[in-house]
């Protein structure tokens, strides 16, 4: 039987999305659910599952091709179900290729910052081996051991790691080397080689980067873009964080990083100012009741904002365990378009890379936008001793056309005492 793979509807206001990558080629067996090809939209990128388990016959669509959604992208001949779903795939033969297909991209082909992705500091790899799909058991045992997947030996079908497969290599001593190796990689660098003989390359935008940069131009045609600059004294906070670090990694299953702390400071202030919870359509200023707080998460190809829905209403534990997730599914792209929308205020973090302070664009329509620097020891005044603390900079862009320099100043300064006197009790 043939199935019908099509353009998915990735959201109300979405009507089409552009095909980035083919993750399998005509004649490749399929699971069912696993990613068969990737999409990029105005609101998110995506990897797109696969229907039914099979074999791809044929291929409408190429990489680059923007398609409206519901159109028929790929053909699937599900005969071979059975085979596939006993690990006897081999056995099924191939049928031929339609000599109206065409052939789907070579990888190079793809957008250069996608293809040069590689896992994250806490991301593990999303395939194994030579592309098998990695599952979301397997892939959360390889995260909470800090394991590159694709160092394991599957055994499964097509190669694909089992669960028995990483216990193994985890029984073995493998984790420790896992855990250096992915602690090691940092964001990818887009990468390209130049032609022999070549002085210049020139290569597309992918459809992530041309967003990003027609959304950045807008908005500075669109605020008048005004910054202010705090120091913070980060000790206590960090202190709590190594206290409490391990018991929520027991208790909740998930890591305490700091991220949780600026969003539960910076709710407490939109709560006091909330012009900043705040956006322009026309001559209206629009407050808005919800706190939802969009969390800037840097990909090898691109950034993305993931919003914490109703943010004042999650505990310490609720907000890490939401962030983690947003982080997680941003990098693997499993996030929904619902989940990039509906933004009120964003937190961005320069400083991870060991930045001392950013003045980031504003994220429009909001009016604002808070940058988190770089935490690092050096002496400072206190009680008139010298003392070596754990200092940061907070940095805020806002619109002036809403936004006075005093109303900002004010709302930082409350960020600034709620971070320095954090409540202990919260956690």
């Amino acid at each position: 039987m043939r199935v019908d793979v099509v353009m998915p509807q990735m959201g109300e206001s979405i009507a089409e999305g552009t095909i980035t990558r083919w993750m399998k080629q005509i004649g490749d067996t399929v699971v069912r659910d696993e990613p068969l090809f990737e999409i990029s939209t105005d609101k998110v990128d995506a990897e797109i599952p696969s229907p039914a388990a099979g074999r791809l016959i044929e291929i409408r669509n190429v990489a680059g091709e923007t398609v409206p959604v519901n159109q028929v992208v790929a053909i699937l001949e599900t005969d071979a179900t059975a085979a596939v779903a006993t690990g006897r795939a081999e056995a099924a033969p191939a049928p031929p290729k339609p000599a109206h297909a065409p052939a789907p991209a070579p990888a190079a082909a793809a957008p250069p910052a996608i293809e040069a992705a590689r896992p994250a500091a806490s991301e593990p790899a999303e395939t194994s081996g030579a592309g098998a799909f990695v599952s979301p058991v397997v892939r959360k045992i390889a995260a909470e051991h800090r394991i590159d997947p694709t160092r394991v030996s599957g055994t499964g079908a097509s190669g694909r790691v089992t669960k028995k497969d990483i216990l193994d290599y985890i029984a073995k001593g493998g984790a420790k080397a896992g855990a250096s190796a992915v602690a090691a990689a940092p964001v990818a660098a887009p990468s390209f080689t130049f032609a022999p003989g070549a002085r210049l390359e020139r290569q597309p935008m992918s459809a992530m980067r041309k967003k990003i940069a027609e959304h950045m131009i807008e908005s500075r045609r669109t605020s008048a873009h005004v910054n202010s600059v705090f120091e913070v004294d980060m000790t206590r906070i960090v202190k709590l964080r190594e206290k409490y670090k391990s018991v929520y990694e027991q208790r909740h299953g998930t890591k305490l990083t700091m991220t949780p702390f600026f969003v539960k400071a910076a709710c407490d202030g939109l709560r006091s100012w909330p012009v900043i919870n705040a956006s322009v359509e026309g001559n209206d200023i629009v407050y808005k009741k919800d706190l939802n707080i969009g969390v800037a998460v840097a990909l090898d190809w691109g950034l993305i904002v993931p919003v914490v829905k109703n943010a004042d209403e999650l505990s310490i534990a609720g907000l890490t365990k939401t962030i983690n997730d947003l982080a997680e599914r941003a990098r693997a792209k499993k996030l929904l378009p619902d989940e990039v929308q509906g933004g009120t205020f964003t937190i961005t973090n320069p400083g991870i890379f060991g930045g001392l302070f950013g003045l980031p664009i504003i994220n429009q329509p909001q009016v604002a936008i808070l940058g988190i620097g770089g935490i690092e020891k050096r002496p400072v005044v206190v009680d008139d001793a010298i003392a070596i603390r754990s200092m940061m900079y907070l940095s805020m862009s806002y619109d002036h056309r809403v936004v006075d320099g005093a109303v900002a100043d004010q709302f930082l300064a409350m960020l600034k005492k709620g971070l320095q006197e954090f409540d202990e009790s919260l956690l």
